[in-house]
């Protein structure tokens, strides 16, 4: 008996989990594409760079999917069991609510035990690669991505500026080009109008301008004696070498010191290597800033003959001349020793930041892999409460409790990052705010309770009238 119950459970769970992962996969991949999409389209990406920059996002997003599916599928598996009435045959027969969640648990152990095989392994890696692709794509061979009232600056030795384009992206109005190419000298064109599209040998993007004018400036500009030289024209064709725009392959040691691209073994030789970061400042503050703190020793022949028995005054003994001296003296001084200090600070706080952000890293690893576990024991005792298979009302709960996880992990890293609380403390915010909500489900569903029957409400809602009329 125990062997098919684990079966039916089993069973009831693997085919959801299956499909919302991947459906929660696809959607993850989307959101990346749908926000690089102003800069990946009319790059002339083949559909091998496609498929490349799509698996790597597809490999980075797996962690985040893994725990949305396993509390989606939960939630769908355990509603049906209870919609279908098998949960409380199951019950009646003795067996307890945490023992045919256990083959769940189960595979939600090993997928998180993969969860953090991704986060430690493969995402370092995966995040390695795919900003360089971004890199190449985004930033290094940048194509012809001209956007209105923008000076656009990717041409080497051209700036563009273009006022309005039509709905059909070629037809283009208020055009102004300069080229950079003349030194001092200036060499600048407008128009009116113009068409822009790409040579067929796509090597060239061409502006087929109509009713401008091109301004030339001849000699040094800071001759008095330079010669201007102002032309018009109806109809120009100017040419833009493309041959740069070619996607080249960045090399990956080039973001390998970006703390997302270590694993743990690699984020714990980096924090190794920072040390103490408090001892060795005090340390250089002792070693370095304190020479600066000694002030000028005077020699006692630049002071008057002064019997210091007759009570007078420093301010009388001490000639006006050396008092201006010394005063000036520690003036500079300080403020060559405040400047040293701040010197100090800046990198003091420098260097914390970068241990910050290997500890968030560091800690990123394990709550990516516990979130599977922490989302699971919120999807199963939910499941059997609300008693609903299908999609519509497990999607619900599920949308509910997933942005309430990722808006505790986005607001627990910022913290972090800022300083405001410990790097352990930003990044388990999460898992400290929901275990206990998954814990009091859990107790909720033991007990068979009607927290999410409606009939359950209304019944409460007549008895505290019935009070509130007695009363």
């Amino acid at each position: 008996m125990i062997k098919k119950l684990d079966i039916l459970v089993l069973r009831s769970f693997i085919g959801p989990f299956l499909a919302t992962f991947l459906i929660s996969l696809f959607v993850l991949i989307l959101q990346f594409f749908w926000l690089y999409i102003d800069d990946l389209v009319g790059k002339g990406l083949d559909l091998g760079t496609l498929a490349y920059l799509t698996s790597l996002v597809a490999v980075t997003w797996v962690p985040l999917a893994l725990p949305l599916a396993l509390l989606l599928s939960s939630i769908m598996a355990f509603g049906k069991l209870g919609e279908t009435f098998e949960l409380v045959a199951i019950k009646s027969a003795g067996v307890p609510l945490i023992r045919f969640m256990r083959p769940v648990f189960i595979v939600t152990i090993i997928l998180s035990i993969v969860a953090f095989f991704f986060a430690n392994n493969i995402i370092p890696v995966a995040n390695l690669k795919l900003n360089t692709v971004k890199y190449d794509i985004l930033v290094a061979k940048p194509a012809f991505d001209i956007k209105e009232g923008i000076f656009y600056d990717k041409i080497e030795g051209y700036i563009i500026k273009i006022g309005k384009k039509d709905k059909d992206d070629s037809t283009i109005r208020n055009v102004i080009i300069w080229e950079k190419t003349f030194g001092l000298q200036d060499n600048f064109m407008t128009a009116e109008s113009g068409i822009m599209s790409i040579t067929p040998d796509k090597k060239f993007l061409r502006f087929t301008l109509h009713n401008g004018w091109n301004y030339q400036e001849n000699g040094n500009r800071y001759n008095p004696n330079t010669e201007f030289i102002r032309l018009g024209f109806k109809d120009y064709v100017k040419e833009f070498d493309l041959s740069s725009f070619k996607m080249n392959k960045t090399s990956d040691t080039a973001f390998k010191d970006n703390p997302q691209m270590l694993s743990i073994r690699q984020l714990n030789h980096a924090i190794d290597s920072l040390g103490d970061i408090h001892q060795q400042f005090a340390n250089t503050l002792q070693q370095q800033a304190a020479p600066y703190l000694s002030f000028l020793r005077l020699k006692d022949s630049a002071w008057p003959n002064t019997n210091p028995t007759q009570g007078l005054p420093i301010s009388k003994i001490i000639p006006d001349s050396l008092k201006t001296m010394v005063y000036n003296r520690a003036i500079a001084q300080m403020n060559s020793t405040k400047s040293y200090i701040d010197l100090l600070e800046v990198d003091y706080n420098s260097r914390i930041d970068t241990e910050r952000k290997y500890w968030i890293e560091w800690n990123r690893k394990f709550t990516l892999s516990a979130a599977c576990i922490v989302l699971f024991l919120i999807g199963a005792p939910l499941g059997s409460i609300i008693r609903r298979g299908g999609l519509g009302m497990p999607l619900v709960f599920a949308i509910v409790f997933f942005v309430l996880f990722n808006t505790l992990n986005t607001f627990g890293e910022k913290f972090a990052k800022e300083g405001v609380t410990s790097p352990f403390v930003g990044m388990w915010l999460s898992a400290m705010v929901l275990v206990p909500i998954g814990l009091f489900l859990t107790l909720k569903a033991m007990r068979d309770s009607q927290l999410f029957n409606k009939e359950y409400y209304f019944r409460f809602a007549r008895r505290i009238k019935k009070f509130a009329y007695k009363t």
